[in-house]
């Protein structure tokens, strides 16, 4: 294969897992690590903490597409993605699923014994986010708590044990899980009619875009009251300062969406949540490498 074809292929395989979408979770689990090793993380824990976010990331995107092939293509939003059009078959996605997830349990395993023991629950826990969907709608939470262990883990990999000061990334835990279902929900408010259609489950399916629009609301109060609790166990003001321009972030991705309105989505839920990650992570960097 010529090198132009195996980057075309490289770029399919990106777009199949929304790479670029590795910005929702990554930031967090960066000043998490930084902030449990007082900014100062040797290189091969940076690396390692990185590597089992991209791969679990992966993974997880790669099984998800996998396991929602069919219903993929039955759906006029998502019948252009790479399986149901048949850029990428059904087995390599699986394959990437299975050796991203591999990646990340090596990673896990050359971090620390505890991360090493716990990374299987956890990969499972990721894959199993694909399934929630057909029986509870409470598959927002289940994709918000999959995305929260990230800040857990990377302290965890920097202390090597459980301990009391497992309290701050836990809390920060608790945020990004809320931050993620709330956005995840207002994501969901797409494909209401066709989830009612095909049996599947969703705060948007049980209370209608309206209703599952105010539990988003809910959620991103709860994220920031948890974002905050960080910043008050962990770090400092420029932290605080980072929570205040994501609140209003997220008054204005609630603002470019109405019930029966949602043409402004890749805005709201791209570019809002994105730039909510990266902005909390400059703040911590100010706090640990300015402010200190």
């Amino acid at each position: 294969m010529t090198a132009p074809a195996l980057l075309a292929r490289a770029r399919t395989f990106a777009s199949l897992v929304r790479l670029s979408h590795s910005v929702f979770a990554l930031p967090f689990a960066l000043v998490s690590l930084l902030a449990a090793t007082g900014g100062r993380p040797s290189l091969r824990l940076l690396g390692l903490v990185v590597l089992a976010v991209v791969a679990a990331r992966t993974a997880a995107m790669a099984y998800n597409r996998y396991a929602d092939r069919d219903l993929d293509g039955r759906n006029p939003r998502t019948a252009g993605r790479e399986i149901p059009r048949g850029a990428v078959s059904p087995r390599a996605a699986l394959a990437l699923a299975l050796g991203s997830g591999a990646v990340f349990l090596l990673a896990c395993w050359w971090l620390a014994p505890v991360c090493g023991w716990l990374g299987g629950p956890t990969l499972l826990w990721l894959f199993g986010y694909s399934h929630v969907k057909r029986f509870s709608a409470l598959c927002h939470l289940w994709l918000g708590i999959a995305l929260g262990l990230s800040p857990v883990a990377a302290w965890l990999a920097a202390d090597g044990a459980f301990g009391p000061r497992l309290w701050a990334p836990a809390v920060l835990g608790c945020g990004v899980a809320a931050w993620v279902a709330g956005f995840d929900v207002l994501y969901a408010c797409q494909d209401e009619a066709f989830d009612r259609t095909a049996g599947l489950h969703s705060l948007p399916v049980r209370l209608g875009a309206r209703g599952a629009m105010w539990c988003s609301r809910v959620l991103h109060a709860l994220a920031l009251g948890g974002f905050a609790a960080f910043g008050w166990l962990a770090l400092g003001a420029a932290w605080q300062v980072g929570v205040g321009l994501a609140l209003s972030l997220m008054v204005w991705q609630h603002a470019l969406l109405r019930p029966h309105d949602l043409s402004r989505i890749q805005t709201a839920f791209f570019t809002a949540n994105g730039a909510i990650a990266v902005v909390m992570f400059v703040a911590g960097c100010l706090d640990l490498y300015l402010l200190a």
